[in-house]
């Protein structure tokens, strides 16, 4: 049972504050590369790689984002930790935080590595809004594409 109150406290503020800065990266991205689409010119094979690297980018940002997120928090034994994988020969480092971060953001689900304590919260929070910013680009993704086709 993980009845220390402040390490929750601490792991809902600092999910909070990893969703906010995603979400909020997420829509100022999805505006700059909207905005950069419209008036481009040239090949709209040029364009739509633009897109779509530039919505790679944007989710590489958001894994960074809670991939250090997470691991400030390992930081606070009391939060947490992530066990099995290569854990189990060395400490966690910020680049094992990335990697667990990319695995839960992308809803790919985790088996090498897991959490134990309050930071399950994170990791499942996580890949809800994962779920959601890929769904957004999605959908960010087929509008520009209809936009383009419907221009041809």
């Amino acid at each position: 049972m993980y009845d220390d109150w402040m390490a929750n406290f601490t792991v809902v503020a600092a999910t909070l504050l990893a969703i906010t800065l995603s979400v909020i990266v997420h829509y100022e991205g999805l505006l700059l590369v909207s905005r950069n689409l419209s008036p481009a010119r040239g090949p709209q094979r040029i364009k739509v790689l633009y897109g779509i690297l530039s919505l790679i980018g944007l989710h590489v940002v958001e894994i960074w984002i809670f991939g250090v997120v997470l691991w400030l928090l390992l930081q606070w034994p009391s939060c947490g930790e992530i066990v099995g994988g290569l854990t189990q020969v060395r400490e966690v480092g910020l680049l094992d935080s990335i990697y667990f971060s990319a695995m839960t953001y992308s809803t790919v689900g985790f088996g090498d590595v897991v959490p134990v304590g309050p930071i399950r919260f994170l990791a499942g929070i996580e890949g809800l809004i994962g779920l959601l910013l890929i769904g957004w680009s999605a959908s960010f993704t087929y509008l520009e594409m209809e936009r383009f086709w419907r221009v041809r």
